[in-house]
């Protein structure tokens, strides 16, 4: 552990800055501030060490201040820190794009670079409803999210999104779009193993919302493959399959926002290669840079942005810094060096689901946390083993039955 200290004690004025999901009056009273990272921990300005157990915010997988991704961040700046990506290119943009291609599940081959999280949300909303239109179904213009999702703050992602402190300041939001009920159901899966038995069942939701608005209205489905801002809830076992089925059947698109489980926290590159489920769109952020600068992308299937038709220009669409060149010097950070894609792909990689051996998820408030005990090798490397949230560590003391 890094046991650095900073001396500096002298603070600026607080009053300018406005804190995005901050009490920030509560804050500025007694604020708490950080001025140095290194692996795993914060360094306080008053000098003390201090675990971050959120990895910033689900960003920094590869943890804070990694020497190759700071040495890639510093080369590529002294040699071109800024270009258009309108009508021009940088070949390093390519190549991470081919990267990024080979990592996603089969079928997903076309790579489309934001800033962050949100824009790439609100990219991939835009993406199926122009699909639909390019393909002469420009009827198909209505979305659904589902409770207890986050998909950034974005207007497209408030209107899917479904925690109501998100959405209740801001009115209407985006006309014509419905939501999935959450799966979270603490009666039925408390204690449950990995996957709840309990919950496939929610999927047929969708046909109830299919029913009521009719398929030909309906341009995709959005859900994160686990529901993490809105309590970290692993999907039902089947739960995916048959929601992947109904938008099949009726020709809906699927997106999964892997905004977080992105980039191996499920034990594999991405979530749906964990699950077995191949969406139609997956939207990626954090894990791509390890929140060392802002960047997100895209996965679509080849012909996301051009309907499949082939002609004439493609979406009128894309952000100011999208394939920022400074990261592109290496590979992505989320699989930064070898060694990290061993642990990442390596076959007895089980997620959440290794704890079974050692804890179980337990009802504590209303998150179904995942629980180990001290000595599992879980939570000694809860990084490596991508788990989520590890949480009340238990000591000898046995788990209820």
């Amino acid at each position: 552990m890094d046991t650095r200290k900073n001396a500096t004690t002298d603070l600026p004025d607080l009053q300018a800055y406005w804190m995005p999901f901050t009490a920030n009056r509560q804050f500025k009273r007694d604020p708490r501030f950080v001025v140095d990272a290194q692996g795993m921990y914060y360094t306080t300005h008053e000098g003390e060490q201090m675990l971050d157990g959120a990895s910033g915010l689900w960003c920094c997988a590869a943890g804070h201040c990694h020497p190759h991704i700071v040495a890639a961040i510093q080369e590529q700046a002294e040699k071109l820190d800024y270009y258009t990506a309108f009508q021009m290119g940088y070949p390093r943009t390519f190549a991470l794009a081919n990267r990024l291609a080979g990592m996603a599940p089969e079928g997903l081959s076309s790579v489309f670079f934001t800033n962050s999280g949100s824009e790439s949300v609100d990219t991939a909303l835009k993406i199926a409803l122009a699909w639909h239109r390019l393909r002469g179904e420009g009827h198909r213009v209505r979305l659904v999210g589902r409770q207890k999702g986050y998909h950034g703050v974005g207007f497209g992602g408030i209107s899917v999104g479904g925690i109501s402190s998100n959405r209740k300041l801001f009115g209407a939001l985006l006309a014509g779009v419905d939501h999935l009920g959450h799966t979270q159901n603490l009666e039925r899966q408390a204690f449950s193993r990995g996957q709840p038995d309990w919950g496939a069942h929610l999927a047929d939701e969708l046909e109830g919302i299919v029913a009521l608005h009719d398929a030909s209205t309906i341009a995709a489905v959005i859900i994160e493959p686990i529901a993490c801002s809105g309590g970290v809830l692993v999907p039902p076992k089947g739960y995916l399959e048959r929601i992947r089925e109904i938008c099949n059947k009726h020709g809906l698109l699927l997106i999964f926002d892997e905004v977080i489980t992105g980039f191996g926290r499920t034990g594999e590159a991405f979530a749906s290669q964990t699950f077995g489920v191949t969406p139609d769109i997956i939207t990626l952020a954090k894990g791509l840079t390890s929140g060392s600068v802002p960047m997100g992308a895209v996965l679509g299937f080849r012909d996301a942005g051009r309907g499949g038709t082939g002609a004439g220009a493609e979406q009128a669409h894309g952000p100011r810094a999208g394939g920022l060149p400074v990261l592109l010097r290496k590979r992505p950070a989320g699989a930064h060096h070898r060694r990290h894609h061993r642990r990442m792909s390596r076959p007895d990689r089980r997620g959440i689901a290794h704890c079974r051996d050692r804890g179980e998820a337990r009802p504590r408030s209303r998150l179904p946390f995942v629980a180990v005990r001290h000595e599992c090798r879980a939570q000694r490397h809860a990084q490596a083993r991508r788990v989520h949230h590890c949480c009340d560590v238990l000591g000898p003391r046995r788990l209820p039955n």
